[in-house]
């Protein structure tokens, strides 16, 4: 893997052009099937062990199941051959022979086990679960040493929990060098408040740096307040405006990137960004980024709290805009 945070890069070389949808019987070789049809954060911690079931079965054809909105990303997953379109714990749309290997990557089972089970493929990896042997799931496992673990344990080879970078979108960034803000998070009890969130924002333009506040077609609201309450001109708010793949290039040519517990997070973790992520029901043991200088975490919680919350959580609003500046400061005279 690349070290260098300023021109990240996956690791392994393209295995050519990704497909979706062709059966094994089209290329001549067995097929592998990973089960991953989650959220951005859940793809991208699922990214080692991915690679780890590359290294296990390399003469295979790879086919991630995951989302239709995740399936450009996948492309810059360098061990995914094909994907497929899934839809979460429904049964895959699968008109090839059944896979010589079939990996529930979404979850505990039993239900997700069943999604991968009725492939009937020769080779089935599933945490333990009534039918389905397997490794012992522990709750309170890093999200992405779960998934190494099972692969490691279940195909006897090793995963670098470390393998999380993604190759950089061909699409060019709508700018290159902004400081990230990301007020938006899948649930209330995740996101931060957007003044706090401006105040931020606002010692960062007046630190002299180009602030973009960022976010999908369903926060453009919430970014334009926050662009608003900061002051910040119209265009500095790319929420909205971007693809997937576009988004993935902003993060990739950020001089800073700030954000909740969100996909963007595990983003920055890809491209090796200098970041600042805030925790609050979720422990960051559980799934914050891997101990490097480059991200920083603010998190005041004992991981009791409930990440599907509809209010702020109150670990979450303990951190404080002061303190959030300060390890912005530091980060960006550190790294």
């Amino acid at each position: 893997m690349n070290k260098d945070p300023a021109a990240p890069h996956a690791s392994h070389a393209r295995r050519g052009p990704l497909q979706q949808g062709r059966s094994s019987d089209e290329v001549g070789r067995p097929t592998a099937v990973v089960l991953r049809p989650l959220g951005l954060g859940d793809l991208l911690t699922g990214v080692p062990a991915i690679r780890g079931i590359r290294a296990a079965v390399p003469d295979h054809r790879l086919v991630l199941a995951t989302t239709t909105a995740l399936a450009p990303l996948a492309e810059l997953v360098d061990a995914v051959d094909e994907v497929l379109p899934a839809r979460e714990l429904e049964p895959l749309d699968w008109s090839g022979p059944s896979p010589e290997l079939a990996v529930d990557l979404h979850g505990k089972g039993p239900a997700s086990h069943a999604v991968v089970a009725g492939l009937h493929p020769r080779r089935l990896l599933t945490f333990d679960s009534p039918g389905h042997p397997g490794p012992t799931w522990y709750a309170d496992e890093h999200e992405v040493r779960r998934w190494c673990r099972l692969v490691e344990e279940g195909l006897g080879v090793r995963c670098d929990p470390d393998a999380l970078d993604l190759a950089v979108p061909a699409v060019p960034p709508p700018v290159a060098g902004a400081a990230v803000v990301h007020p938006g998070a899948a649930f209330p009890g995740r996101r931060w408040p957007p003044d706090r969130f401006a105040a931020v924002a606002r010692h960062l333009a007046a630190a002299g740096h180009d602030v973009r506040i960022t976010g999908g077609p369903a926060e453009r609201e919430l970014a334009a307040a926050v662009a608003e309450l900061a002051g910040l001109p119209g265009e500095a708010v790319l929420a909205g405006r971007t693809t997937s793949m576009e988004l993935a290039a902003v993060v990739a040519a950020a001089r800073v990137v700030v954000c909740g517990d969100t996909g963007v997070a595990h983003l920055a973790t890809a491209y090796r960004r200098p970041s600042a992520v805030l925790f609050g029901p979720v422990s960051p043991a559980l799934w914050g980024p891997p101990p490097r200088p480059q991200h920083v975490v603010l998190w005041h919680g004992d991981g009791a709290g409930d990440p599907w919350g509809t209010a702020l959580d109150p670990a979450l609003a303990q951190v404080t805009v002061s303190e959030v500046v300060e390890a912005l400061d530091g980060l960006l005279a550190r790294v």
